[in-house]
């Protein structure tokens, strides 16, 4: 937490008790929690994690929430939220239900409640990662300061770039996941000619995504001429880790090495030199073969930028508390000045 930050804790400690309510929403999960400040340092208290769909609204998955909290002491909220933040609500396609500050505000009966984009509040957050959170997938002898890329495929593909300042970090949010899905194997272009015949515009997470991960399935199914059964993404990735499917061990592979190949581009476009964060997602379940597939010689397999690329760390992070604590964070560096 920056200087301003800590100053911006201590007095919302004083003000309001210190707590406010966070969560980090996604297309399938909610996490939620109450992040006190009791002296400037954030800790969780009360953390759950709820499946989106089981509950009408977001609105009830806090009711929920609170349920079990002192409900005079939360007055103040963030939400980490997949998807475009636009005014009162947020755009995105993936979440089972709209959001509305204004009616959660209501409902709840909070005085200030605001929204951030999921993945600043992630790139805000790995201000504070230790080596002990994460586990390396490409490591850099001799890495450069400079922005650091967050970047995850979850529910869709989300992507933000953390720029280090002298008092404070600027987060760039960005929908990197819809920016058109590019190829560079002749595999990949066989696959997003087979997207393309279905539609104009294929986003990069049609195929970078947990949802992607099947649609690849499906889409290699085809080209190889095998019928395929409808498998969620968890259940491709247990088979092919389990090495009971070949189609499923090839998907995984080629999802792998496109991703590596994407986040090199994406390191390249932000000008990302300080590292790579992968955050969230099914990385964490299929780590070990993320770790021994094609993802790092593709994502330096960029010509004469190669040497650049390899001086650029990539840190696998598991995703956890770290929106909530995002969340919590950001709220407090955009709070206004006391009336």
């Amino acid at each position: 937490m920056t200087p301003a930050a800590q100053a911006e804790a201590q007095r919302f400690a004083r003000t309001h008790g210190g707590a406010v309510l966070a969560a980090d929403v996604g297309g399938t999960y909610a996490r939620v929690g109450v992040v006190r400040y009791g002296a400037g340092v954030p800790a969780v208290s009360g953390y759950r994690k709820y499946r989106c769909a089981d509950y009408p609204t977001l609105t009830a998955i806090f009711e929920d929430f609170l349920g079990g909290q002192d409900r005079t002491e939360v007055t103040r909220g963030a939400i980490a939220c997949a998807g475009y933040v636009l005014d009162d609500g947020v755009i995105n396609a993936n979440l089972p239900w709209p959001v509305s500050l204004k009616q959660i505000r209501a409902d709840l009966g909070l005085a200030d409640l605001r929204v951030v984009n999921d993945f600043t509040a992630i790139a805000f957050a790995t201000a504070h990662v230790t080596e002990r959170d994460v586990t390396p997938v490409a490591v850099a002898a001799e890495p450069i300061a400079g922005p650091v890329l967050v970047v995850g495929p979850g529910t869709g593909l989300g992507a933000a770039v953390r720029i280090p300042g002298t008092r404070s970090s600027v987060i760039l949010s960005t929908e990197a996941g819809q920016a058109a899905l590019t190829a560079s194997t002749a595999l990949e272009i066989d696959v997003l000619s087979l997207l393309l015949a279905e539609r104009a515009h294929v986003p990069t997470e049609q195929i970078l995504s947990g949802p992607g991960l099947a649609n690849l399935y499906a889409g290699l199914g085809r080209l190889r001429g095998i019928r395929t059964a409808e498998r969620s993404p968890p259940e491709i990735a247990d088979a092919a880790l389990a090495g009971a499917d070949s189609l499923a061990r090839e998907t995984l592979q080629t999802f792998c090495g496109w991703l590596g190949s994407v986040v090199g581009n994406l390191v390249m476009l932000y000008g990302a030199q300080g590292g790579v964060y992968l955050a969230g997602g099914i990385l964490p379940q299929i780590r070990e073969f993320l770790l021994r597939s094609d993802f790092v010689a593709r994502f330096r397999d960029k010509g004469a930028m190669r040497p650049m690329l390899e001086r650029v760390p990539v840190n696998l992070i598991e995703h956890g508390q770290l929106g909530v604590l995002g969340a919590a964070g950001w709220f407090l560096e955009n709070q206004a000045p006391p009336g």
